[in-house]
């Protein structure tokens, strides 16, 4: 699998981001006196995009709400939440161990690429990556099959080339609307049933268990 080019998801795949997001979740539906979710509901809303989120956590369609809702959110997540997370056990050594093996690697997360960049550097990544790219803070690029078709075209990336690397299924949907094939990882947030019925072509239980096969 030589010359391969690796997008890494960030939420699930490289962090492990749940305390953040539920804290500042909790915080944004207290603000707004609306009942708290216990946090294995509130954790399936990792990974997709806040906007779809919060639609779904708040009942409503209505976007002023939404927009109102995501900006009490934000705030608390900006100053407290970005960093009240942790770099999965054995990421960063199999990142750099990919790094030594030629491999060219892109964080492509839904997450605002603002944050993003602050958590790839406040954990001492960034030395491991190309680039970093996120969603705006407006929403653009937040769907993944979108996201994954501008790192594409940006980079002059053809899609056999590349392997999308997330825990959601919205990581494989978004990678196989684009061609790029799909490798699941099962220490993040979805499923081994979840990826399998998204159609990812590898699972993985462990990071050294991924670089091990993208190495050999």
């Amino acid at each position: 699998m030589s010359q391969m080019q690796l997008f890494f998801d960030l939420d699930g795949t490289l962090t492990d981001s749940r305390p953040g997001i539920l804290a500042s979740m909790r915080h944004a539906l207290t603000i707004l006196g609306r009942e708290i979710p216990t946090d294995e509901a509130l954790s399936r809303f990792i990974g997709p995009p806040t906007h779809e989120a919060f639609r779904e956590l708040l009942q409503s369609n209505d976007p002023e709400l939404s927009a109102h809702t995501i900006g009490i959110y934000r705030e608390r997540y900006a100053k407290l939440g970005l960093f009240e997370s942790s770099v999965y056990p054995g990421v960063a050594e199999g990142l750099k161990a990919l790094r030594e093996a030629n491999f060219r690697l892109f964080v492509v997360t839904s997450k605002p690429q603002v944050f993003a960049n602050t958590i790839i550097d406040h954990f001492e990544l960034r030395p491991y990556f190309s680039q970093v790219y996120g969603s705006e803070l407006n929403g653009e690029r937040s769907n993944k099959g979108e996201l994954i078709a501008h790192v594409l075209q940006t980079e002059g990336i053809s899609p056999p080339a590349a392997w999308m690397i997330g825990d959601r299924l919205h990581d494989v949907v978004g990678a196989k609307q684009n061609g790029v094939r799909v490798a699941g990882v099962l220490w993040g947030y979805g499923s081994r049933q979840e990826l399998s019925e998204a159609g990812a072509d590898r699972l993985f239980q462990t990071m050294p268990e991924l670089v091990h096969a993208f190495s050999s």
